[in-house]
């Protein structure tokens, strides 16, 4: 004799490995992905030569950047997001739901992790390469800080980032807490508060190097920049093989160097 019971969905029979593949993802590949790039970007502080340096350093990977971007950045994220958005659309059961966790906690958890998915959308699309069929695609890894710096000219463009900045901030180290009681790592109230300060740390770094980022490259002198940045190119040019940087305008090589044989003809 069979009873007609309702069919469990996959992610309730699952519960326990998707929760835990979930948290680890937010924290290993995307986690550690937004501190490098945070603190990357907050390297313009330092000036666009040391900005430019860091983003040489990134793509010097060359054809491998791609598929580690696709690896460990891209599917890792879409697959936190995609859980993500499951478990807030059917309401299933999560660690917010503890007693010991705040309704507004819970709340802002899930409403900076849409922001920041929307945020990461419009960002990829604007700057990364594979925006460029939408208009998109405008950072420039050879002139870095100055391409960044002409996009985030629009002061609403400013405050959109810093919003998304914040909100993806809070929800990482936000989520750091909640990611230890997933795993079991504090479960008594001194363990727990000890993680609530490490989280609110990691917070306030993660947040003022985002925010630090953001306002230098809005100050970045972008002729000054772009002509540093140039130079910077045509050394490495020559180191490799001495030839002089091609296919560029007049305006993004305004010190163009040529190699010794080419100026004495």
């Amino acid at each position: 004799m069979t009873t007609n019971e309702p069919a469990v969905p996959f992610l309730v029979r699952h519960q326990f490995l998707i929760y835990r593949l979930f948290s680890l993802a937010g924290l290993v590949p995307v986690g550690a992905f937004l501190i490098v790039h945070l603190l990357t970007n907050a390297s313009v502080l330092a000036g666009a030569g040391t900005f430019q340096s860091r983003v040489d350093m990134i793509h010097s990977l060359g054809p491998l950047l791609v598929p580690i971007e696709w690896a460990f950045i891209f599917l890792p994220m879409l697959f936190h997001a995609a859980v993500g958005f499951v478990i807030i659309a059917n309401g299933m059961p999560n660690v917010g739901s503890y007693p010991y966790v705040g309704n507004v906690r819970y709340t802002l958890q899930r409403a900076t992790g849409m922001i920041a998915f929307a945020f990461i959308i419009w960002h990829v699309a604007q700057l990364h390469w594979m925006g460029a069929p939408l208009g998109g695609g405008r950072f420039d890894p050879h002139h870095a800080a100055s391409s960044a710096a002409i996009v985030l000219r629009p002061l609403l463009v400013t405050l959109l980032y810093a919003v998304g900045i914040l909100s993806t901030v809070f929800h990482f180290s936000n989520g750091l807490w909640t990611l230890g009681i997933t795993w079991g790592l504090w479960t008594s109230p001194n363990a727990m508060r000890r993680a609530n300060w490490i989280s609110m740390a990691m917070g306030v770094v993660l947040g003022a190097a985002g925010l630090g980022a953001l306002g230098g490259m809005r100050a970045v002198d972008v002729e000054q920049a772009r002509a540093i940045e140039t130079r910077m190119e045509e050394g490495r040019r020559l180191m490799e093989g001495g030839l002089p940087v091609s296919g560029r305008s007049p305006q993004s090589q305004p010190l163009q160097l040529q190699p010794q044989h080419a100026r004495s003809r």
